[in-house]
């Protein structure tokens, strides 16, 4: 059974066949949305037929993925997705809040929510017989790629800013892809990628440029609704708030997305509210938001969270409706917000990176602000480790100290 049945242009609304277009609406540039074959999928499928099965990734959701199964069996394509919840008990009593979960991406295999975008890019390339795949990216989508390409024997190519983070690009190169440094910024490593996929007819994975992308990412907003159906005693009257660290966009988006789906099926009964997050120093979605307008007005990025370092997000359409259609909002967070929410998280266990922190200091600033109220349930997203960039979780905690090998010096220190 083909699963969609096309495309169609977020901004012109302009539908294409599954056969003729690849990346971006040619009419106007405007980002795709891959259009399901809801009334088949609703004919064959009920909402057991996807929570009773065994398979514990996201490819539990495979009849609503636009892909066929990329097989792989026992390789890291086949364990992305299927992330824990938990429980912020002792965090949440501060605010005021009850309840307060986060969901860890961190534990996907790259540590990444993007490893949730590549297994389905990577379906989608060997299903067209795609021989080499390239993306631009800041660190965790070139990681997410390279780690899955390495697992199923495809060739990856990564363009990188210089400045990413090291053990994000020692992920590139231990994963074997071909690396690219390149001296600029994000988005000029995303325009040279493109140009180079053209160039050489690579498959090109770029965030907010590949309709895949999204798909892969909204499997994230699959499992949040698998996991409110066991919460109905705690998530009932109000609607479930997401917070989100928001960069390109395409992760809210892909959320929206998802949550979208399973609203035109009939699987889902309430659109959960969704909560962009933005660094002060990166924050060109979040100004469209607040100016009321759909008008991405590039900014000059500058933010510790390089995750969400952008200049002009390339999914800004689609996450600026992600908040507005939702009934969410966007806020801004300095990256002292974000430090001290990378201790906040660790207090309990949690290793988050400075995009990931983003979204629970987006939390936090929300709760004082009464964005939020004490009663509404809300999750966290943490899209990605804190062994991404180290640099920056040792900004967030104090030095350790260096003391002689005897108890007294313990006893001086206690």
């Amino acid at each position: 059974m083909e699963k969609y049945v096309g495309y169609r242009c977020s901004l012109c609304n302009a539908e294409y066949l599954p056969g003729q277009v690849t990346y971006t609406c040619p009419k106007d540039g405007g980002n795709l949305d891959v259009v399901l074959d809801y009334d088949s999928i609703r004919q064959k499928f009920q909402p057991e037929d996807l929570t009773s099965r065994a398979e514990p990734s996201l490819w539990r959701y495979l009849p609503l993925l636009p892909v066929p199964d990329p097989g792989g069996e026992g390789t890291m394509i086949r364990i992305a997705g299927g992330t824990p919840v938990f429980t912020l008990e002792r965090l949440a009593a501060p605010l005021g809040l009850e309840p307060l979960w986060l969901k860890d991406e961190a534990r996907n295999p790259t540590a990444s929510l993007k490893d949730r975008a590549s297994a389905i890019i990577m379906a989608r390339a060997r299903a067209i017989g795609a021989e080499v795949v390239v993306t631009a990216s800041t660190g965790n989508a070139g990681a997410a790629l390279a780690g899955i390409a390495a697992a199923v024997g495809q060739k990856a190519v990564i363009f990188a800013p210089k400045t990413a983070p090291q053990p994000k690009i020692a992920q590139l190169l231990v994963y074997g892809a071909k690396v690219m440094l390149v001296d600029g910024t994000y988005d000029d490593a995303f325009d040279l990628s493109i140009k180079a996929a053209q160039e050489f007819g690579w498959y090109c994975r770029n965030t907010g440029y590949n309709p895949f992308t999204a798909e892969g990412k909204k499997t994230a907003a699959y499992e949040i609704w698998e996991w409110t159906l066991g919460q109905e005693k705690t998530i009932n009257h109000s609607p479930l708030t997401i917070f989100v660290s928001v960069g390109d966009g395409n992760i809210i988006s892909g959320l929206h997305k998802g949550f979208k789906d399973l609203l035109t099926l009939g699987w889902m009964e309430k659109m959960p509210r969704l909560i962009g997050v933005q660094a002060e120093g990166s924050a060109a979605i979040a100004n469209a938001f607040h100016a009321g307008t759909e008008k991405i007005t590039p900014v000059e990025a500058n933010t510790l969270a390089d995750s969400i370092s952008v200049n002009l997000p390339r999914d800004g359409v689609r996450a600026v409706r992600a908040a507005r259609e939702t009934g969410g909002a966007y806020i801004l967070v300095s990256d002292d917000d974000i430090l001290r929410a990378i201790a906040d998280l660790g207090s309990l266990g949690i290793f988050a990176e400075p995009a990931g922190a983003a979204a629970y200091a987006g939390l936090v600033k929300a709760a004082q602000d009464e964005i939020v109220k004490p009663e509404d349930p809300i999750l966290v997203l943490n899209t990605g480790s804190g062994f991404k960039d180290v640099h920056a979780a040792m900004q967030a905690v104090h030095e350790a100290p260096v003391i002689e090998p005897t108890l007294e010096a313990v006893r001086k220190l206690l």
